[in-house]
């Protein structure tokens, strides 16, 4: 493993404590931040945490999920996007937002878009004075996909910005206002272009990681490049499935790509064919061509999830993993998997 700064587990899904809301107790140890309280977007679920740490030493975080009202029929812990604030990265309050029982982004009113059926957060970064959120979405669609058939389907990515990250504003992409479009019928990413995040080059230009899913080949990390981060071209997967018997042999789910020390470094979820059980890491020299990395732990991941009859938030899956540098180190969070999501 390159890494040879402490990386530590936070773990995710709802708050620690909140001025806008009462307090709710985690499930189990290493949990952050657990479903909302009743009444809130994420009183159903809550997941997929995406942080930066400030200027001041405080941390900031977006994170979707959802409330019983929410449409079941989309099948994924999807929804609304929703913002908390941390002063140590551990103890989280939410922030309530101008939208939805407390959300600060939602599926469009706009019944032409994409993303008029639901949205997830997978990319913040800051730019200038702009924070830049990359997310997914769909539609109303239900589409049969090599797992099952689900709603919202296909989903491609969105790019949002924000001065305050409460309120935000959508950046108009050619695709019914998604950024990038999915492969035509039979090519590698004709599924969904989901969970984007961006990377800025020294030079200017970007890559995009994404994932897709097919039947032949499971879950695919993939690519695009941008030289203004607005019009891309797809370059194709660039982690594919590990090897029989290893805990990605279906391939590779949510990722997060960094540089570190110069090179590329990707954590990612896997799959086993039947869960998401574990974080891998892989790495590139040049972001386009991953190798991975043996971990230590059960099927060569570097993170495991605990059993499934333990009490920890993740005994069901573990997986939308983020690294941010705290400092010391990095901090590695993740989000969990209960009842089939992610």
């Amino acid at each position: 493993m390159m890494l040879d700064r402490r990386t530590a587990l936070l773990g995710l899904a709802g708050t620690a404590g909140s001025a806008h809301a009462a307090v709710k107790t985690p499930k189990g140890p290493g949990l952050i931040l657990s479903e909302g309280p009743e009444g809130l977007w994420d009183s159903e679920r809550a997941s997929c945490p995406r942080v930066l740490r400030n200027a001041d030493g405080t941390w900031s975080m977006w994170y979707y999920g959802r409330d019983p009202s929410f449409d079941d029929a989309y099948t994924l812990p999807t929804g609304r996007i929703g913002h908390a604030r941390s002063k140590d990265g551990v103890k989280w309050e939410r922030v309530r937002g101008p939208l939805t029982m407390g959300a600060v982004f939602e599926a469009s009113p706009d019944q032409t878009r994409f993303d008029c059926g639901h949205v997830g957060v997978s990319g913040i970064s800051r730019e200038g004075d702009e924070l830049v959120m990359w997310y997914f979405g769909g539609d109303h669609t239900v589409t049969t996909t090599p797992r099952s058939t689900s709603k919202g389907f296909p989903m491609r990515p969105g790019r949002a910005t924000s001065r305050d990250g409460l309120n935000w504003t959508r950046t108009e992409g050619p695709y019914r206002g998604a950024m990038l479009d999915v492969g035509k019928p039979g090519e590698f990413d004709a599924v969904m272009v989901g969970w984007p995040h961006t990377l800025k080059e020294d030079d200017g230009s970007y890559k995009l990681y994404y994932h897709t899913l097919s039947a032949a080949e499971g879950f695919m990390a993939c690519c695009a490049v941008s030289a203004d981060g607005l019009k891309w071209e797809k370059v194709g997967p660039v982690l594919k499935k590990g090897p029989e018997g290893n805990f990605d042999q279906n391939g590779v789910g949510s990722r997060h790509v960094s540089k570190v020390q110069g090179r590329y470094v990707m954590f990612y979820e896997g799959n086993d064919g039947k869960w998401f059980g574990g974080i891998g890491l892989a790495e590139s020299d040049d972001g386009l061509t991953f190798r991975r990395v043996k971990g230590p732990d059960r099927g060569g991941c570097v993170l495991a999830a605990p059993p499934r009859d333990s009490d920890r938030f993740d005994s069901h899956g573990i997986g939308t993993p983020w690294l941010v540098p705290d400092g010391a180190g990095f901090r590695l969070l993740c989000g969990r998997d209960q009842r089939g999501c992610r």
